[in-house]
């Protein structure tokens, strides 16, 4: 599977999850049943609309894009841009974290990166916007491990948002390299080891609730996603039960107690980098909000990708 395949994967992949679970946010699992039946919901809503989830994630693989080779300052300059023009874009009105326009809005003053996050903030934004960075530096982790945590960082002060903003973009290039779904928890926690005691202990324990017969019990367990460790071990717990499909991953991503979007969203983001594109209902990527951009952006970065490599 070649890299534009894997690139339209991982970037419709997170936006069609997304907006799945934008309209579920907020509810509980429970609410979500009386609304949509006993199955939850099941399909893409009309219009498929994504959350500040994605549009994030755009500003991120933007900044990639214009100068994912450069040296950190550059790049971050560049996230800094697209972060500021999504800040004042009329599209953000689609329940943004505070955290998220907070850290923004101190990098429009002025505030370097690596002071302008809320310090003690480990909301699920670092993470949610992460997805791209994991892909582009597939086979660079040094490279990846630095941007993720200044594009974390930036916003979200917490070691524990630190760790899970790195995470997710590192096990987007591990289901990139083949590795197997059994082996990503343990390469994952190597990888972070030392950053947040915190994000190691629930991301460890995602192996105990796969085992689980009862997802809704497993789910349970592991929170409802509005803090950065609970949002990566629900998404890697929604792939890591239905790694070959991605319409059941995400839509478990969807239906589940509390930031749906946002498990979703990266779930999605893993679903879609182990099948690529082709293994998205096509009529969900014709139907998704702004389809053609994220396919002419997943061409843009796959490009810049392959001639970085050589």
């Amino acid at each position: 599977m070649g890299g534009l395949e894997r690139a339209k994967g991982i970037l419709f992949g997170l936006a069609i999850g997304d907006a799945l679970g934008y309209p579920t946010e907020f509810m509980t699992l429970g609410a979500i049943k009386a609304r949509y039946g006993p199955q939850g919901i099941f399909d893409l809503p009309e219009p498929a609309l994504f959350s500040d989830d994605t549009q994030m994630t755009l500003a991120v693989t933007e900044a990639l894009v214009e100068a994912g080779d450069r040296d950190i300052e550059t790049i971050m300059a560049s996230v800094r841009k697209h972060f500021i023009a999504w800040l004042h874009s009329p599209e953000n009105n689609r329940a943004p974290g505070k955290t998220c326009l907070q850290g923004v809005r101190n990098l429009e003053k002025g505030l370097h990166w690596s002071q302008s996050g809320i310090a003690e903030s480990k909301g699920c934004g670092s993470a949610m916007r992460a997805a791209t960075i994991g892909y582009y530096y597939q086979y660079d982790s040094k490279r990846l491990r630095e941007v993720a945590h200044a594009s974390g960082i930036c916003t979200h002060g917490h070691p524990t948002a630190d760790a899970a903003s790195i995470a997710t973009a590192y096990l987007v290039k591990l289901i990139l390299d083949g590795e197997r779904p059994e082996g990503l928890i343990d390469r994952t926690v190597e990888f972070t080891a030392g950053i947040s005691d915190e994000f190691e202990r629930v991301v460890v324990g995602v192996r105990e609730c796969v085992a689980l017969s009862d997802e809704e019990k497993a789910l349970s367990s592991l929170g409802e996603g509005w803090v950065a460790e609970e949002a990566v071990a629900l998404a890697l717990y929604c792939f890591l039960r239905s790694p070959d499909d991605y319409r059941a991953a995400v839509l478990r991503g969807a239906n589940t107690n509390g930031d749906s979007d946002t498990v979703a969203c990266i779930a999605g983001a893993l679903a879609g980098a182990r099948v690529g594109s082709k293994g998205i209902p096509s009529g969900w990527i014709q139907r998704i909000e702004k389809s053609r951009t994220l396919g002419a952006l997943a061409a843009r970065i796959a490009v810049k990708r392959d001639t970085r490599q050589t």
